[in-house]
């Protein structure tokens, strides 16, 4: 019997590894690895001449690249290319678009921004204070704890510290790797709390937590200023339901204080050009704030943001295309958290939506998960 499998290839190392395997000559892997890679690129709004040029550069090399169909004739403006192609194909096709210079030499230094984070992959750890969790090994859960009056599944149930503690404690005996503090809900229609009654919520909890567990506590604020008192507290991770977007502050604090930060997608429309291209977009640009306040790529976690400002199809599809995100050559944190998402597939109501969790996981809920 012949058995015959399709094998997915995500990056340069695993393309590596699986030549190895077969046993080549050392010297061949290098030259061969390219060429085992195949990738999808696609690149937003080109211009119908620099379209034209691009496909025909890839075609030469190749590859092939889909183009809207005004292109051709320039009866369109302008398009999207989806190019498709080798490794080694793009390498070639970068080194002659830089040839061209101006707007294609842009697209080119793009296009070769994303060969380099193919190679490069995600960082080995993601590092928040004094922890350092390895990154690929497992799927680390995060419980959720809110201490506010009108969470949409527990409010009001921790308000008291006491009990906070002892739920943060069940949480970790039921394998929780991180417990997420929040003194703000953010359900649709929440209401907005100053900053000073967000900190008397968050700081008396945190101080305790840290002290009294050994996992990492996170704060779960876009206020720089909570998040600053919860990082003197004992947290080390801010988790930014903005990505560090809506407090100009904010990122100089995490970096101040060598934190980790969980930068989440969001949006005050549920309006979209390109779905998973909006979001990346919006995440490069947290990146980017995060990288020019010197935050360390080991220390960022990205977050696709499933129920904020998405429709249910725009969360399903979310989902669908999770592996998109690897794009930004970061870890992902995925929270699905008894929300309308579960509910309005299974029709269950908040308490009955566990079957919307992956098995196996601890039955904490809710709770999120960095991949």
């Amino acid at each position: 019997m012949i058995n015959a499998r399709i094998v997915y290839i995500n990056d340069m190392h695993e393309a590596r590894e699986e030549i190895r395997k077969i046993g080549v000559d050392a010297s061949a892997i290098t030259w061969l690895s390219p060429k085992a890679l195949s990738v999808a690129v696609k690149i937003e709004d080109v211009s119908s001449f620099d379209a034209n040029i691009i496909k025909q550069e890839m075609l030469g090399k190749g590859g092939d690249a889909a183009v809207n169909r005004g292109v051709a004739n320039f009866s369109a403006e302008s398009s999207d290319v989806l190019l498709m192609g080798t490794y080694s194909q793009f390498n070639r096709l970068v080194y002659k678009l830089q040839m061209h210079g101006g707007s294609l030499k842009e697209t080119a230094d793009e296009i070769q921004r994303l060969l380099g984070g193919l190679e490069k992959g995600k960082p080995e750890y993601f590092e928040c204070g004094k922890y350092r969790l390895p990154i690929g090994e497992k799927t680390y859960v995060m419980g959720i704890l809110n201490v506010t009056p009108d969470s949409f599944s527990d409010g009001g149930k921790y308000l008291e510290i006491d009990s906070a503690i002892k739920r943060a404690r069940e949480m970790v005996e039921a394998g929780a790797d991180i417990i997420d503090v929040g003194g703000e809900s953010t359900r649709p229609g929440y209401q907005q709390v100053e900053a000073i009654e967000e900190i008397n919520r968050v700081v008396p909890v945190i101080e305790r937590l840290s002290k009294e567990l050994n996992v990492p506590v996170s704060v779960d604020t876009s206020k720089a200023q909570v998040a600053e008192k919860a990082l003197c507290a004992g947290a080390c991770i801010v988790n930014d339901v903005w990505g560090l977007q809506k407090d100009p502050a904010m990122a100089e604090i995490v970096s101040k204080y060598g934190a980790g930060v969980i930068m989440m997608h969001n949006s005050d429309t549920k309006e979209y050009r390109d779905l998973m291209g909006d979001i990346i977009k919006f995440l490069r640009k947290s990146i980017e704030i995060a990288e020019k306040a010197g935050i360390t790529r080991e220390n960022m976690v990205i977050d696709p943001g499933i129920g904020f400002g998405k429709t249910l199809e725009h969360n399903l599809e979310v989902m669908r295309r999770m592996r998109e995100l690897n794009t930004l050559n970061l870890p992902v944190l995925l929270g699905t958290s008894r929300k309308s998402l579960i509910g309005n597939v299974l029709d269950l109501p908040v308490n009955e939506r566990l079957e919307g969790l992956p098995q196996p996981l601890p039955l904490v809920l809710p709770t999120e998960r960095i991949l």
